[in-house]
């Protein structure tokens, strides 16, 4: 029998192409497997990728909807991936997003006799700011107390779930609606004036959200400041290197609690997209169904951290989504559609070690016998010492 060695050896040099046709292939190997999967649960896969075609791009309005379901999973794709560059886990872009939702709505309610254009940016701002206050209390617990922020944030994601279900159904709230008729029979929340409503730009068939055009400049400002500002040199080494940031005299909570207001803002600038492009009103039950906080976990993983890649990622997931619902059916379950966003989570993240060192294959010339561990030769050792280790190794 002829012995074969396998092993990883790590790259001396990463080329450009390496992280492209890597994740190509991990993609076709995730359709392979999915449509494994599709014709073992008795779909044919051929007809089940057109009908996903079909549903994301090329039916009345499919390209649309595509985009509407892609635009939240942008922004919390771009929070998490701004935070997990630097290795801060924040799990809370959920909450942050219910906050942001919760600040849009009131401001936009508050503002509605001001000119449109200002309660638009009024609207962007407060969701910002709200998201990076509730982001701010992880991050200062991380901070200041090394306190582990995946528990915290993740907590705080159902704090302000059940702030927003409090402000629509147990509460007298600014954001209730106590007037019209549908309102008593069953709480909800007050929608927004005309003034409230973000406006979209319509090419051709397709009806791009403003908030879509907004996540995607956001996309590339953040990718400039990481990989041409002082600033975004100092993420990257705090992510890479902690202790060599450390000793290089960078300030290592002032940048945690930094990264974790940028993060939040983003989320919360989500939340207020998701009212003034979309929902029109603060819908607790909606928002909370959606889960596109954790969705965004997903698409940062998917995008490897990457501002720009996470537009190609939530584009990916919003299709995936937009089709599912698209096929749910008795004959087709949802179930199925978040079994093929797991492959292709699973076949893209395993590619990494692809990336990162290179597969070697071959045949080993004989059994290789195993090295015995020398004992570094001390200061002191005499020759009797010396003599009588060597007649050990001799006998055995």
């Amino acid at each position: 029998m002829i012995p074969i060695s396998v092993r990883f050896e790590p790259r001396e040099r990463l080329s450009r192409w390496t992280n492209v046709w890597v994740p190509f292939f991990a993609i076709v190997l995730a359709l392979v497997i999915a449509g494994i999967v599709l014709a073992v649960s008795g779909h044919n896969p051929i007809t089940t990728y057109q009908q996903i075609i079909e549903a994301a791009f090329t039916q009345p309005g499919a390209f649309t909807q595509t985009l509407v379901s892609t635009t939240p999973l942008l922004y919390t794709g771009l929070a998490a991936s701004i935070a997990f560059r630097m290795r801060i886990w924040n799990i809370g872009a959920e909450g942050q997003l219910y906050l942001g939702s919760i600040a849009a709505a009131g401001v936009g309610l508050y503002l509605q006799n001001l000119p449109a254009p200002v309660v638009v940016i009024a609207m962007m701002a407060g969701g910002a700011v709200a998201g990076s206050l509730w982001a701010a209390i992880p991050g200062a617990l991380r901070a200041y107390l090394n306190t582990n922020e995946i528990l915290t944030s993740l907590f705080l994601n159902y704090i302000a779930d059940y702030l927003m279900y409090y402000l629509i159904f147990d509460s007298t709230s600014f954001w209730r609606d106590l007037t019209s008729p549908a309102a008593r029979v069953f709480p909800q929340g007050k929608f927004l004036p005309a003034s409230g409503n973000w406006p979209a730009l319509s090419i051709g068939s397709v009806t791009v959200p403003l908030g879509l055009i907004l996540a995607i400049v956001l996309a590339g400002l953040l990718w400039g400041m990481i990989r041409g500002t002082r600033y975004g040199f100092e993420m990257r080494v705090m992510g890479d290197a902690p202790r060599a940031a450390k000793h290089a005299g960078m300030n290592i909570r002032r940048k945690i609690l930094s990264i974790m207001l940028l993060s939040g803002a983003v989320a919360g600038l989500g939340g207020a997209s998701q009212v003034g492009d979309f929902r029109h009103v603060l819908d607790p039950r909606g928002l909370e169904q959606a889960q596109f906080g954790y969705t965004g976990i997903v698409v940062a993983a998917l995008a490897r951290y990457n501002p720009i890649s996470a537009v190609v990622a939530a584009l990916g997931i919003g299709v995936l989504t937009n089709a599912g619902l698209a096929l749910q059916g008795p004959n087709f379950p949802i179930g199925l559609t978040g079994t093929m966003e797991g492959i292709l989570l699973f076949c893209v993240l395993g590619s990494e070690i692809f990336v990162r060192y290179r597969l070697r294959i071959g045949r080993t010339s004989g059994p290789v016998a195993p090295r015995r561990a020398e004992a570094a030769p001390g200061p002191a050792r005499t020759a009797a010492e010396i003599a009588s280790t060597e007649r050990r190794e001799l006998a055995s």
